[in-house]
């Protein structure tokens, strides 16, 4: 539980300096450069001190990259301008622990006790207090049809991702192969960025049609005023979240079943209340409040049932 805790404080940071590096590049690219970042610097840990992507889990935990950190990406960055950051959050943070959990029930057996449901539920509720969105959204048929599906796909993607990182970690007991949370989501983040590289050569094709046919000078400079002052947001984005945090959600689940770390990790956008307000000025409404002490009081509910 304390992998998840620091998990959560870690990705709430990450979500501070996502935004203000995906302000100035945009989300594809900011996505691609934290996930480039992340896996030189857990590459480099790896292979010093790990197996690198080596072992008898590396399928499994590429695969779990692939859906969790690949595809829920992808369909996050999808359900974002179509229904907003807050309806968006909502729907996946309170869908992708109680998939996990049922996903990992079918498969590996995993049953929770009554006390940890209700805890993770109190979370759940906690954290759709906070998120809902006080006024009407205007939204067409057509954006929330599709926002709801893509906020769905991610939620199933990071769902998948979990429970197959819990088995993955099976199949390296089994092995007596020990793989190190930092080892296990460099071998995740393997898969995520073929993905997120591929969106990017997608969204970018155009602009690096253009690219071609300007003077080498031209693109030094042009790369240089867009690099200027988002390099720093990009390098604490990744190695708050995918770096560090991933490492600590995997650490989690190798000991903590899938239901129970997503339960925590989901009062994330309750722990970025107080990082929002200090870096970005944006005060908290009375309705994130009560909902961030509902949350609260489920985490540490869930703490004691340990």
């Amino acid at each position: 539980m304390l992998a998840a805790f620091v998990c959560t404080i870690l990705f709430s940071v990450s979500v501070v300096c996502g935004h203000r590096s995906a302000k100035l590049i945009g989300g594809t690219e900011a996505n691609f450069w934290r996930l480039s970042c992340a896996t030189v610097f857990l590459g480099i840990f790896s292979y010093a001190f790990g197996i690198g992507l080596s072992g008898e889990a590396f399928p499994l935990f590429l695969l779990s990259g692939i859906l969790g950190i690949g595809l829920g990406d992808v369909a996050l960055f999808q359900a974002l301008p179509r229904l907003g950051s807050r309806l968006s959050m909502l729907l996946i943070q309170c869908l992708t622990a109680p998939m996990a959990a049922l996903l990992e029930w079918l498969w590996l057996g995993t049953i929770l006790s009554a006390r940890q449901i209700i805890c993770g539920l109190t979370i759940l509720v906690g954290v759709g207090i906070a998120l809902t969105p006080s006024e009407h959204l205007k939204l067409s048929r057509r954006e929330l049809w599709i926002g709801t599906s893509a906020a769905l796909l991610a939620a199933l993607g990071g769902a998948f991702g979990a429970v197959l990182s819990r088995k993955a970690y099976a199949v390296a007991h089994l092995a007596n192969e020990p793989i190190s949370g930092a080892n296990a989501a460099f071998q995740r983040l393997t898969g995520g960025l073929f993905i997120g590289g591929m969106c990017l050569l997608f969204v970018k094709r155009r602009e690096f049609r253009i690219q071609a046919s300007a003077s080498r000078e031209m693109i030094v400079e042009v790369s240089k005023r867009k690099w200027r002052g988002v390099w720093p947001w990009v390098l604490a984005n990744s190695l708050a979240g995918q770096t560090l945090g991933v490492s600590c959600m995997q650490w989690a689940f190798e000991t903590t079943p899938t239901g129970l770390v997503l339960a925590v990790i989901a009062t994330t956008p309750i722990v970025v209340i107080p990082f929002a307000y200090l870096f970005e000025g944006e005060r908290p409404t009375v309705q994130s409040i009560i909902g961030g002490l509902i949350g609260v009081a489920g985490v540490v509910g869930l703490t004691l049932s340990r």
